[in-house]
């Protein structure tokens, strides 16, 4: 079983196009598990105990399953609620890029893009291995997410320890690491 190959097709289906498995994701971005693993298995062979199995064991904790129905945690391109409070964040936040991205990110600041939310992460740590899968030279950067909180903007922590914020502008980002190399 190729897990990174049925991941990253869950990731597909989940996250921007669910009719790819012929599924279609509630308000909240759940689906029947039952209904999605017959097609998983019909497409890539896998077993129900198969995907439990990649979900629970998946090192990004991208998926969850829960009373019967699976969903992305976070990352959508398409409309869903995922029922997140607002909470206020810590004071430092990370974020990982490229090289060629920072200088536009250094102008506009982090935006959404195609997503629902910009994505954060707790620590340096998991920042890089975020910044180390893109291509090229990458970046590391700290945002000042409780002066962000201050001044209104407000933050979600997902399931699996992303923070999720709508933007970030550039006046809280700092430049912490430039140019590490894979």
């Amino acid at each position: 079983m190729d897990e990174v190959r049925i991941s990253k097709f869950m990731s597909l289906v989940l996250r921007h196009e669910p009719e790819t498995l012929g599924i279609k994701l509630d308000p909240e971005g759940w689906t029947d598990f039952a209904g999605f693993a017959s097609r998983m298995h019909a497409r890539f062979g896998v077993t129900e105990q198969d995907l439990v199995r990649l979900v629970a064991t998946n090192p990004k904790r991208r998926f969850v399953i829960r009373d019967g129905r699976i969903r992305a945690n976070q990352g959508h391109s398409v409309e869903v609620n995922l029922g997140l409070e607002s909470r206020p964040p810590p004071a430092v936040l990370f974020h990982g890029t490229t090289e060629q991205a920072y200088e536009k990110i250094r102008l506009e600041g982090l935006k959404k893009i195609d997503r629902t939310h910009v994505h954060l992460s707790p620590d340096t740590v998991t920042a890089e291995k975020t910044a180390v899968r893109r291509r090229g030279p990458w970046a590391l950067l700290s945002i000042s997410a409780g002066k962000m909180a201050a001044d209104g903007a407000s933050f979600f922590m997902s399931e699996n320890g992303v923070w999720l914020t709508d933007a970030v502008a550039p006046e809280y980002l700092q430049l912490e690491k430039a140019w590490g190399k894979k």
